[in-house]
């Protein structure tokens, strides 16, 4: 045929609309359908593109046997409309209005009598959407005078603080949980078994020696009854083990040897050792600790049985 069709473009939709099907329709976790399965993938794949190519053929084949099938006349028409060409006439027309130009063949209405070495200068307007434009930014400045600056609805610093605000409140957020993040102020007690065995790991490799494995103490203090030097409960816990113990004579920082998400699990892990009994635990040391966050325990209710009075009249005496 003379005009031939864009039949490569059909075939490049196509494979590409069947490869988004497959990832959409095969379960392959995470990871690109392409990546999980490669040799089905590549393979099924290939095999699409060669019967797309097959299909191409085909219709390409059936159409000039349909095309030499047509006498002279009908060709001709065939060919003609063929080669018209989609246009989208609404926007063509828009276009042109929008771009407020006048045509070629009527430009004699608008030249004017200037006259540079025969360079001739035409009194066209200013394009509509340009005019369009302006207008509006008209509007907006009056919206903007009259909103920030006689209503005096916020300003930037206002603005400035409030996103700052968002900023932190979506931070605090994002640390509650980002085990990588957590601090002394937003750790919580873990109670996973991972969480106890990593921590019982990092607890046997550095702590045994100065708390002892069942941490009844050694060099370091009883970790097994309710007397605290610097505070117990989680957040104290951990700060300790973060920033070190008194000065001079306690326990030395571990902020720079454990990362945040050790050391919560370090410090749960010593939390686990209240209550038990340890083989030769140390004498208590510093002061009994309660947690200000526990709930009251309330007085318990007076249960004695009510006096009951004794008529002298309805006794017998024997």
């Amino acid at each position: 045929m003379k005009n031939n069709t864009a039949w490569w473009f059909r075939i490049t939709v196509a494979f590409f609309l069947v490869i988004v099907l497959m990832e959409v329709y095969i379960d392959s976790g995470d990871k690109p359908a392409f990546i999980a399965y490669p040799t089905l993938m590549f393979g099924f794949m290939a095999l699409i593109l060669l019967l797309l190519i097959a299909i191409a053929f085909i219709v390409q084949a059936i159409e000039n046997v349909l095309y030499n099938t047509l006498d002279d006349e009908a060709k001709v028409r065939y060919l003609a409309e063929k080669e018209k060409k989609w246009e989208w006439t609404w926007g063509k027309k828009m276009y042109s209005k929008m771009l407020g130009s006048k045509p070629i063949e009527s430009e004699e209405e608008i030249i004017l009598d200037h006259n540079y070495d025969g360079i001739r200068e035409l009194d066209n307007n200013l394009p509509p959407w340009w005019v369009y434009l302006f207008y509006a930014s008209i509007v907006f400045g009056v919206v903007y005078l009259a909103r920030f600056h006689v209503f005096n609805d916020y300003d930037q610093d206002l603005e400035y603080e409030q996103e700052v605000a968002a900023a932190q409140l979506e931070i605090e957020a994002y640390k509650k949980t980002a085990k990588g993040l957590v601090d002394a102020n937003t750790v919580e007690l873990l109670t996973d078994a991972a969480d106890l065995s990593a921590g019982k790991g990092i607890f046997e490799g550095n702590c045994v020696a100065c708390h002892m494995a069942d941490g009844g103490g050694g060099i370091g203090p009883n970790l097994t009854d309710q007397h605290w030097i610097l505070g117990g409960g989680i957040k104290n816990v951990f700060n300790t083990i973060s920033e070190g113990g008194r000065d001079g004579k306690g326990m030395i920082a571990w902020k720079q040897n454990l990362k945040p998400a050790e050391i919560a699990q370090v410090a749960s892990y010593v939390l686990s050792f209240q209550g038990t009994t340890p083989a030769n635990p140390k004498a208590p040391e510093g002061d009994i600790w309660i947690d200000p966050n526990a709930p009251a325990v309330e007085n318990p209710v007076d249960t004695a049985a009510p006096e009951v009075e004794i008529d002298s009249a309805s006794v017998t005496m024997n």
